[in-house]
Formats: structure tokens, C-alpha cells, sequence
């Protein structure tokens, strides 16, 4: 097994940690898969990966009882907190502020692109998605081309870094080149990828092997966001087009509005360092995640860790206690996550019991069916509570939240629902703007059209669709 592609030091760390099972086909690779293999053990930091052991070790039924109880404890004590709401009080004079940002250059945004669309019948990453109703625009299309929109309207392009994965990158790049960027410039799009992290067996926290030359691998999460955009020179690189702050989204909601400069303005009025979109939580068994606080510190619960009695407890008006759902739509401070990413440990693993396919000793591939292996991920939103402020801002999910997860059939969030909800929300600017759209015909705005105030220059008020129309893509 000790081969001259394979250094010395690697090999040492390798047999360190009693995990050599890993090069039983070493001597049946070409050299081109031997590349493959020693490529991926290089790059595992070995002083972390005793770290993944001792977290696999540690996530057994017993621990996860306690550690259930001890947020049960948490959120005895935690009410949902303040929220400001799109469309509130303080509307006109938050977009004002969030207006003049824009138009300063001192927004940036970063796309949480790393997922793959092969559960919705897609090869490929999630953004080249066909979603719409219409014209079959991709995710990407959509989502790049709000922003097209938004720095039409401000006059200042907004900086993009797109977060892809190990599955994502070669595709994502190409599409940009393909592509023209989506009509942004180049130099303001910037291109990084996660990190994957090994899996490991639930029984004594080794890795496993996905094919002989290659390991069963993972990205890390949404919150590996962070220490790869550090990585990668991101801050400095936003800094450098004169952003203070930037936003982060993900690729599967093609009505997500990170830069609604009502968002924004809230964002600044509160001089927050960490501030999140919301939407209203009505039914306890609804999949997102909720935002909470003790009175000293806010912080998110997974909707699966959130325990069946709190999540059911109501308040009054009949509103659930527990009510501000997290959308991932997150605005920070520069400045917070320079001082984050200089904090030990910011965004700690969280460890996820799955079926991971694997080669037993004989080189058969076993696909169980039942959790047999442990991934591990980091969640961004575990910086909330090292912000000194956050704020909350709820939007109506009509206008912001309509995410692709589920394949066909599914009872929410798939390729249907997504369509549907693009379609209404287009229906809803032409109703604003005058213009008539014909009962059961088809339509669908451009994404630069972020408002009525964007139709002038591609159909008269007053006007009437008669057959399906898809406006503005030549704009």
C-alpha cells in the first residue's frame, strides 16, 4: 500500500488514526484513481477528523436525549422575539435607508449554491433548474437576473459570491461562463466552493469508502459559508468593491428578496449585525426552523429539534408561541463576521445520523437502509448569538418564500407549487401596474422587473393580456 504518490507524512497521519482500511484497493487502482483517492486524504485535516470521531462516538440515542432535554430547558425560558414586519410602520423610512445603501455600493450578497438537482430530475447543480412557467428560465437565471434588476434601479452593481460544492463547482463555473455571468459583471462575480468533511461509520467512527478510490464525502453545510469565504479572500474582496455589509440567500427560492432595501433599511436603523427575513409560522408541523430568545441571546431551532409540545403551544390570538420562521435569508455586518471568523469555533459541527452507501471489506457495495453512518454540517445561523444586535424582519411569504425541495407529488415546494407562486406574484405587479391579465392565461415578468414600477418600459398601463405572455427578457 506505501506508494510514492502517497507521502510519507499523509501515510503517517493516515495510519495514526487507524484508518489504513482505506487503502485495501490501493494496489487495483490506475494511477489516475490512486490521484483521485490521495487527493481527497490530503486534504482531510486529520486533527479535526479526531474530532469527528469523538462527535460520532458522542451522538448516540443517549446523548441526543439529553441534549434534547437541555433545549427543552433553553426554551422553557424563550419566547419568540421582536419582529419588524415588511409593509409596518417604519416602512417608508426603512426603505429610504436601505435605497440609499444600495445606491452607495455598500451591499454585497452571497449565494448559497452547493446543492445538486438530481432529486428534482435534474444532472447538475440545483441553479440550472428549469422553474420558469413559461419561458423555462433556470434558478440561476432568475436569481442573477434580480440582482440585474437591482443594480438598474441604484445605479451600483451589487458584488455576488456564489458558494458552490465539490458536486456543483466545474458546473456552476461553466454555466457562468456560458452564460455571460447572467448579465452581471464579471469582475463583481466571485466563485468559491465548501468544504466536504468524511462520513463516518456510527459504529466506531471510521471513515468509509464510496468506491475504491474515493471516500464517502459530505459539504458542510450552509455554515460552511463562512470559513470558506475567508478562505477564499471574500471579505477582503467585498471590502475592496466598497461593501459594509453583506447579504446571503439560497438558490432554490427564486422570490427571494435579500435585497428588498425595506430589509436593508431595518438592518441599518437597528444597526444590526446579524438581521433575518422571517415568515409566520402557523401550524406546528410547518419544516422551517424557528428564531428565539432567552432574554440574553437569540438563536434558531431546527424544526426537528424543536420539541412537539413548545412547538405546538399557542399564545395569545391563537398565534404559536414560537412563531418567527427562519427562510435563510440572512443580512450581516462586515465587520460581525471579520470578528466571527476570528472566534474559536464559531459554527460547531452538528452531526446528522444517514443511509451512506459504502464498500465493505471485499469491495461490495452495501446501500443500507437504515442510518448506518454519521455526516456532519455547520448551520450559519449558529453566529446569531455572538451578534450584540439582531433583527428580525417578517416578509409575506407570497412575495419572498417559494423554495424548490420536493420532486413532483410531493404535498409542498415542488416544481408546481414554485411555478405557481412565480405566476401570482407576476399577477399581482400587472394588477398594481393596470394592466388586465385574461383569468386562466399564463404569465411571467422578467426578473429585472422587481415592481410595477419596472413595467413602464415594456407594456402601457391599462393594457391587456389575452394569450400567455412572458414580458421584459429582452430588457
Amino acid at each position: 500500500m506505501h506508494s510514492p504518490s502517497l507521502p510519507t507524512a499523509l501515510l503517517s497521519s493516515i495510519n495514526r488514526a487507524g484508518q489504513d482500511h482505506v487503502l485495501r484497493f490501493w494496489n487495483t487502482l490506475d494511477a489516475s484513481a490512486r490521484d483521485r483517492l490521495a487527493g481527497q486524504l490530503a486534504a482531510i485535516d486529520w486533527d479535526m477528523f479526531r474530532e469527528l470521531q469523538r462527535l460520532a462516538r458522542a451522538s448516540g440515542p443517549g446523548v441526543v436525549a439529553g441534549a434534547a432535554a437541555t433545549l427543552a430547558a433553553d426554551l422553557a425560558r424563550a419566547t419568540t422575539p421582536p419582529c419588524q414586519r415588511l409593509g409596518g410602520d417604519d416602512a417608508e423610512r426603512a426603505a429610504a435607508v436601505g435605497a440609499k445603501g444600495l445606491a452607495a455600493g455598500h451591499f454585497g450578497a452571497v449565494l448559497v449554491a452547493g446543492g445538486q438537482g438530481s432529486r428534482l430530475g435534474c444532472n447538475g447543480p440545483k441553479g440550472v433548474v428549469p422553474v420558469g412557467p413559461l419561458s423555462g428560465a433556470t434558478l440561476f437565471d432568475l436569481l442573477l437576473g434580480r440582482l440585474r434588476g437591482i443594480a438598474k434601479r441604484y445605479g451600483r452593481p451589487v458584488p455576488l459570491a456564489i458558494m458552490t460544492s465539490s458536486a456543483t463547482d466545474a458546473d456552476t463555473r461553466a454555466w457562468l461562463a456560458d452564460h455571460d455571468h447572467g448579465g452581471l459583471d464579471p469582475d463583481h462575480v466571485l466563485v468559491f466552493r465548501q468544504r466536504d468533511l468524511p462520513a463516518v461509520d456510527d459504529a466506531g467512527g471510521n471513515l468509509l469508502l464510496d468506491a475504491p478510490d474515493r471516500l464517502a464525502m459530505a459539504p458542510d453545510g450552509h455554515g460552511g459559508m463562512l470559513p470558506a469565504l475567508v478562505g477564499a479572500g471574500g471579505l477582503e474582496w467585498f471590502a475592496d468593491r466598497g461593501c459594509r455589509h453583506v447579504t446571503t440567500f439560497q438558490v432554490d427560492n427564486p422570490l427571494t428578496m435579500p435585497l428588498h432595501p425595506e430589509f436593508l433599511g431595518h438592518h441599518l436603523l437597528h444597526d444590526a449585525e446579524f438581521s433575518t427575513q422571517v415568515v409566520l409560522k402557523r401550524e406546528p408541523g410547518e419544516r422551517v426552523g424557528v428564531v428565539a430568545s432567552d432574554g440574553e441571546r437569540t438563536f434558531v431551532v431546527e424544526y426537528s429539534d424543536l420539541p412537539a409540545g413548545l412547538a405546538a403551544e399557542r399564545g395569545p390570538g391563537d398565534r404559536l408561541r414560537f412563531h418567527a420562521g427562519s427562510i435563510a435569508v440572512h443580512a450581516f455586518a462586515l465587520d460581525f463576521l471579520r470578528r466571527a471568523s476570528a472566534a474559536p469555533d464559531p459554527l460547531p459541527l452538528h452531526v446528522a445520523h444517514k443511509a451512506v452507501p459504502f464498500l465493505d471489506a471485499s469491495g461490495a457495495r452495501v446501500s443500507p437502509r437504515t442510518p448506518n453512518a454519521v455526516k456532519f454540517e455547520r448551520f450559519i445561523f449558529d453566529l446569531m448569538p455572538l451578534a450584540h444586535r439582531v433583527c428580525l424582519v417578517e416578509i409575506d411569504p407570497a412575495e419572498g418564500f417559494a423554495p424548490l425541495k420536493n420532486p413532483p407529488g410531493a404535498a409542498a415546494d415542488t416544481l408546481a407549487h414554485v411555478q405557481a407562486a412565480l405566476d401570482a406574484h407576476a399577477r399581482r405587479i400587472l394588477h398594481r401596474a393596470g394592466v388586465v391579465v385574461a383569468e386562466g392565461v399564463g404569465v411571467e415578468l422578467a426578473p429585472w422587473i422587481l415592481d410595477e414600477a419596472d413595467l413602464a418600459a415594456v407594456i402601457p398601463p391599462g393594457s391587456s393580456i389575452e394569450r400567455p405572455t412572458v414580458l421584459g427578457w429582452s430588457g
